[in-house]
């Protein structure tokens, strides 16, 4: 997700990934222009703000999505390193607790391992189908 918001701001922003932020893409700043404006394209400020809006809309969005129906508790152990993560979230005032940072995190992680908890899904579904048909000839042979 960090990645998907650093390429928005940049893409918007008019930047390349790689090139030094705040710098203006060649030919960018010059001419009569550029001196009234001290050199800076008077769009960028608005391109930029209009970038991180966008990226505040998607992660609200996927807050609101992982904070849906929260009734279950989980009690769970982690490193010193996933809970300053956890704690970067609340003091950036996205999530409210660690709580809801935990609960976005996870939420997160799933959709974007989908198509591997849908192998599981399909796998655990097999596994459970081998295992009735075991008890019933089981059951048959007593």
């Amino acid at each position: 997700m960090e990645e998907e918001i650093k390429h928005t701001v940049e893409e918007e922003a008019g930047t390349t990934p790689g090139s030094e932020p705040g710098t203006l893409p060649e030919g960018a700043g010059v001419g009569p222009e550029a001196a009234k404006t001290g050199g800076t394209r008077p769009s960028s400020g608005s391109s930029f703000i209009s970038a991180l809006e966008k990226s505040m809309e998607s992660l609200s969005k996927a807050l609101g999505t992982a904070l849906e129906d929260r009734a279950n508790v989980v009690m769970v152990r982690i490193n010193d390193e996933a809970l300053r993560h956890l704690d970067m979230l609340v003091e950036a005032e996205v999530t409210k607790s660690r709580s809801e940072s935990a609960a976005l995190l996870i939420s997160e992680g799933i959709r974007a391992n989908q198509a591997l908890f849908d192998k599981i899904g399909d796998i655990t579904r097999q596994i459970a189908e081998l295992r009735e048909q075991l008890r019933q000839s089981i059951a048959i042979n007593e």
